[in-house]
């Protein structure tokens, strides 16, 4: 060979290596099969910012996640099951009390290296990178000493491991470390030697994610980051199901009829190829971040839809004003409706399912489903609600009510888009009991003295060709003309909302106190009762729905503004929100 050759063959060898060495064959991501059902996995290592983030956002949720696991093991304990609330509490103290950080280190954890969830089948697998082994195998060796007996050990083809059966469910948890990562995984009880092989990562699987590069495209294709990225693939996961033959799936199924006292249920072949078409339409979810930093997580949310779908409302521009526009006040939510294609669209599924209808016993029902959505549908078309295109509601303040049964104060509009703003008016108006004159050229009127008076505030109503807008609280007429030339829609576009820090925080707290009284109320109607184990389980309940909205509580007074949109594209139908915290 000329050296000119062998130069050009050693330089283009180096660049397959090159483009071949950066994947780490022992990465959690290698161990998942490429024809998996569903797989959240991060596809490169955290970089600072997105580590420190993470830790931030999980320091805000331990203190109400390690008093939610506190009352669910009292709760447990209430029950009879005084092996699992040990086992609970057990884990809750490797994080009370504690950042997240020093939590993850006191496990051996390394999150920053990897991690995946993803099936085997329908078996539910997580793997973990290890910062240190040694203090893993220390944090299981508590957790055991806390069940109050060392978990039943086993080998798979030199891999050791752990297992234990949860309670008579036929399931078993089994954890292993393998190499420098953490395993644990629900398999049958009496799963054979090949799918816990294969489990542990003893057998690799024939085509593995990674190699695959599916995830990686995917997350170009949509910009998630490579920190986190999800998918569950319908056109996997239902069939699977549909069969009864997939082991977990199957052991379900077994002892439910266990419990019942009624046969194991035979799946006929139509439920194969009924998930199968039912997939079609739906084809797959997936989701992940696209920012994510000390100040700002965002997130994008894809559904992927058949054609037939896609084409319907892709290239729809809603003419909703607003819908476009850019929300600055507190509370802003557009909303697309646009009943005549919504008509046309469910009328033609209704119209299918009933031309061939489903005949798998899992999804008869959904046959009765579609029959009634298309009589709904059928009613829909009745004016003025056919022709209604969307609706927008806007909040400039929101005051608690002072007592349960007064309505809580707010201000505000109302934007109604439609073909017939008049033929509108003129229901609402018999609604209410008089008729409501109001001009089409967008000036405010004042509403009739008795809708005042039932709302407590001044109301107005203005109309022009397109829309009809409600101005409730004082001022609120001067903003109805600029909320009736909003800026409409991009083609395609279903919602857009905005949320203020201080909205988003008055929220939680009504929610938070609503939450408490009816938790309270539950509480001392089972004392009255005088069931011991009624009361208990509702202290339970209701200290962890506490537990629960102090952490949001905690969370939110860092939060300056929420975001979102939906809008439907050629492959599906898009969710993207944003959360920028201070």
């Amino acid at each position: 060979m000329r050296p000119t050759k062998r130069l050009l063959a050693l330089g283009v060898a180096s660049v397959l290596l090159a483009a071949c060495g950066h994947k780490d064959k022992d990465a959690p991501l290698a161990f998942v099969p490429a024809d998996t059902p569903y797989v959240l996995a991060s596809l490169d290592k955290l970089d600072d910012g997105v580590y420190d983030a993470m830790m931030l956002q999980a320091d805000a949720e331990l203190p109400g996640q390690v008093a939610q696991m506190k009352s669910l093991a009292q709760d447990m304990d209430a029950k009879g099951n005084a092996d699992g609330a040990r086992l609970l509490r057990a884990f809750a103290a490797e994080f009370d009390g504690k950042k997240a950080e020093a939590a993850m280190d006191g496990m051996g954890l390394d999150i920053r290296a990897g991690t995946a969830l993803y099936g085997v089948g329908l078996s539910p697998v997580g793997r973990v990178s290890l910062a240190d082994p040694a203090k893993w195998e220390a944090f299981m060796g508590r957790l055991e000493t806390a069940y109050g007996k060392k978990l039943d050990t086993a080998d798979a083809g030199g891999q050791s491991y752990r297992h234990v059966t949860l309670s008579d469910s036929g399931v078993q948890l089994v954890i292993a470390t393998e190499g420098k990562q953490a395993v644990a995984a629900l398999l049958p009880a009496d799963a054979a030697q090949p799918a816990v092989r294969q489990i542990l990562g003893v057998d690799r699987p024939e085509k593995n994610l990674q190699d695959d590069g599916r995830l990686e495209d995917l997350a170009k294709d949509k910009d998630y980051k490579k920190y986190a990225v999800g998918l569950v693939d319908f056109t996997r996961l239902l069939p699977l199901v549909a069969t009864g033959k997939d082991p977990l799936f199957a052991t379900f199924l077994k002892h439910q009829s266990q419990k019942t006292g009624e046969p194991v249920p035979q799946l006929p072949p139509s439920c194969q190829a009924e998930a199968s078409r039912i997939a079609a339409r739906v084809p797959a979810i997936s989701f992940g971040y696209t920012r994510l930093d000390l100040h700002h997580q965002e997130q994008r949310f894809d559904v992927a839809l058949a054609d037939d779908i896609t084409k319907a409302f892709s290239g729809l521009k809603v003419e909703l004003p607003g819908l476009g526009a850019e929300a600055k006040e507190p509370f802003d939510l557009s909303l697309a409706l646009p009943v005549e294609q919504l008509r046309t669209f469910f009328t033609a599924q209704s119209e299918a399912v009933a031309a061939k209808p489903f005949e798998c016993p899992a999804f008869t029902g959904m046959n009765d489903s579609f029959a009634k959505l298309g009589a709904t549908m059928q009613q829909a078309a009745i004016p003025p609600f056919g022709d209604i295109r969307g609706i927008r509601v806007i909040l400039d303040s929101f005051k608690p009510a002072a007592s349960a049964a007064q309505l809580p104060s707010i201000t505000g509009r109302v934007v109604i888009g439609t073909r017939n703003p008049s033929g509108l008016l003129a229901m609402a108006g018999a609604l209410t009991g008089g008729e409501l004159k109001v001009p089409s050229d967008g000036k405010p009127v004042a509403l009739p003295p008795n809708l005042s008076a039932t709302l407590g505030m001044p109301a107005f109503a203005a109309m022009n060709g397109q829309a009809v807008a409600i101005g409730v609280g004082a001022g609120e007429d001067n903003k109805l003309d600029d909320a009736l030339m909003g800026a409409l829609g991009d083609a395609g576009r279903m919602v857009r909302v905005h949320l203020s820090g201080d909205m988003y925080r008055s929220w939680i707290d009504v929610m938070a106190e609503k939450a408490q009284t009816y938790a309270q109320a539950q509480a001392e109607a089972a004392g009255a009762d005088g069931a011991p184990d009624d009361q208990a389980s509702m202290a339970a309940t209701a200290q962890r729905s506490k537990a629960q909205f102090d952490a949001m509580k905690q969370q939110a007074a860092r939060v300056v503004q929420v975001g979102g949109e939906a809008h439907m594209d050629e492959k599906g139908l898009v969710f993207t929100g944003a959360v920028e915290y201070k």
